[in-house]
């Protein structure tokens, strides 16, 4: 695929802590937040990670004539059925904190014994050159881990603090920012797109 026509992609979130992600890896490229151009949030309507991608990246581009990237990511808990899912933002209401999401998942894992308590954090990213795009890039890292009976480590945001990596021993909340960027379902995901780009 040919690259976009601008250094400058549009990035279909607020999000700081996934800003600093993804310029970081996409460092070619001039990654402005959709807040720049005054665009309205999507309503993610979807049911899967790629449908609510989809609907970001196009709404981005619409507005503001610029190629766009939206990542759609989120935790899914095994004992949970794979919850919190798509609505890991959202989980507890929302208006919900990163704080309010990661106690109601604490609280739902209360009695879930260590052996049950596997998770992933997945992550999938959409390049579309314009809100029109026949053909999106579509890119998806996962990232295996366990949740904690408590939150431990003061880095990244999220669920961060209770994902526990057992290959470092320590949360995705102890890591360093460029560590956490090796190992992440976003970093994946990235590298996956910078490769295409």
């Amino acid at each position: 695929m040919a690259p976009p026509n601008s250094d400058k992609i549009v990035l279909a979130s607020g999000n700081q802590g996934k800003i600093k992600e993804i310029q970081a890896i996409l460092s070619d490229y001039t990654i402005a937040p959709q807040q720049q151009f005054n665009i309205p949030e999507a309503e993610e309507t979807g049911s899967t990670f790629i449908e609510n991608a989809i609907i970001k990246a196009r709404n981005a581009a619409l507005h503001s004539k610029l190629p766009a990237i939206a990542d759609d990511s989120g935790l899914i808990v095994d004992a949970l059925n794979g919850a919190p899912g798509v609505i890991s933002a959202r989980y507890a209401g929302a208006k919900a904190s990163d704080r309010d999401n990661l106690q109601k998942l604490l609280d739902a894992m209360c009695d879930t014994p260590e052996s049950q308590r596997s998770a992933r954090f997945v992550c999938v990213i959409v390049f579309m050159r314009h809100a029109h795009d026949p053909f999106p890039l579509i890119c998806q890292g996962s990232w295996e881990g366990s949740i904690l009976n408590h939150a431990q480590g003061a880095n990244g945001f999220g669920y961060d603090p209770i994902f526990w990596l057992a290959s470092e021993s320590c949360s995705s909340a102890e890591l360093s920012a460029p560590r956490k960027n090796q190992l992440s379902h976003r970093g994946q995901a990235l590298r996956q797109l910078a490769g295409l780009l």
